[in-house]
């Protein structure tokens, strides 16, 4: 595939991510079954969770691609999805190996047209599969640095900047991004918060999964990820229950280079409230084996900061559009490498994994 051809699978936009995605999927001569979003974008376009099927009801094995979880990540994730959609070879192994495809395209529309990793209710749509009714999970490290994090000022003031660099001294990088990253649920205008309520996309999500993955015995799923680990790593993270049968079943369709939250091997810390867990409740006659797959983007400290910037941003609107544009492309950049390299990488990685998945479901 030329440069210009691994170009025109990505895009600059929500909205001309959407785009392409509808064409492709209509190229294909598929249907795309649109769940609107309640509020509109960045440029006043409509927002939806679009799903494409390709692939009879009733196939035994379903393996899901999904995009956009966080937002402003959707970026990769739709540039692999539209190539999919255009890949004869790839479409006829599916078929052949008796396996329905289900694109979801913007799992959060919002934050992938408004440069967000949260949805329009400030949550971080992976921490907030929840059963709300239960007392939600207390993340004493996060209330340790809440103040640090999301700061009266920005830039932070150097008296922050000294108290963030001596935690980091102190307890390390790793004990840093796992206080911040985990989830949290009692700082509403702070970092990776779950919520107190399921968010729209939760709930959207719930009923395509309910639609669309209650008639196969065998489900698959990779969901697309950005912002951790070296650039353009497409990291294979284990995204199941702890449970050793499902990580064998993952390690033997994606290979021995899996890692997981679970035993410390991956560069994500270990969540809570995440969203495929909602395969087992959905889905509950399936066997589930899924992966996020997780391309690195910067280095996570500059993930980490453009993340405070950008949840300082929403917490003061009053600021002026040059320093708001400025950490809006800071956001951007942090998430989503464009360059021909990464993309290309991004591409060859995600389709590799498409096609293992395929042939792991046709067992």
């Amino acid at each position: 595939m030329s440069g210009s051809d691994v170009e025109a699978l990505f895009s600059q936009s929500y909205a001309e991510a959407r785009a392409k995605f509808i064409a492709a999927a209509e190229g294909a001569r598929l249907d795309v079954e649109s769940h609107v979003h309640p509020m509109l974008g960045r440029d006043g376009e409509q927002l939806a969770m679009d799903i494409v099927r390709d692939g009879p009801a009733d196939a035994k094995g379903v393996l899901i691609l999904s995009s956009a979880c966080h937002g402003v990540e959707g970026y990769c994730g739709s540039g692999v999805q539209i190539a999919l959609l255009r890949d004869a070879e790839f479409r006829a192994q599916a078929q052949a190996a008796g396996v329905a495809v289900l694109h979801i395209h913007g799992l959060n529309p919002y934050g992938f047209s408004w440069w967000r990793r949260t949805t329009h209710e400030n949550v971080d749509l992976n921490r907030n599969f929840h059963d709300f009714s239960a007392p939600l999970p207390h993340n004493t490290g996060y209330d340790e640095i809440a103040h640090l994090l999301v700061p009266p000022t920005w830039p932070p003031s150097e008296e922050i900047q000294q108290a963030v660099a001596r935690y980091i001294a102190e307890r390390g990088l790793p004990a840093w991004q796992a206080a911040i990253s985990s989830g949290q649920y009692a700082h509403p205008e702070g970092l990776f918060y779950g919520g107190h309520n399921p968010t729209w996309s939760q709930q959207t999500l719930r009923h395509v999964l309910q639609d669309q993955g209650r008639h196969c015995a065998r489900l698959g799923w990779i969901d697309f990820h950005t912002g951790l680990g070296p650039s353009g790593l497409g990291e294979r993270i284990f995204a199941c229950r702890d449970d050793a049968q499902a990580l064998a079943r993952a390690k033997a369709w994606w290979g021995p280079n899996i890692t997981s939250i679970y035993d410390g091997s991956s560069t994500s810390a270990r969540l809570v409230g995440m969203m495929w867990m909602a395969a087992y409740e959905e889905c509950p006659q399936a066997e589930y084996t899924g992966i996020a797959l997780e391309y690195g983007t910067v280095p996570i400290t500059e993930v980490l900061d453009a993340l405070r910037a950008d949840q300082w941003l929403e917490n003061h609107p009053e600021i002026g559009a040059p320093q708001a544009a400025a950490i809006k492309r800071r956001m951007r950049d942090a998430f989503y490498t464009d360059t021909p390299q990464w993309k290309r990488q991004v591409l060859e990685q995600g389709l590799e994994a498409a096609r293992q998945a395929v042939s792991g479901l046709r067992a």
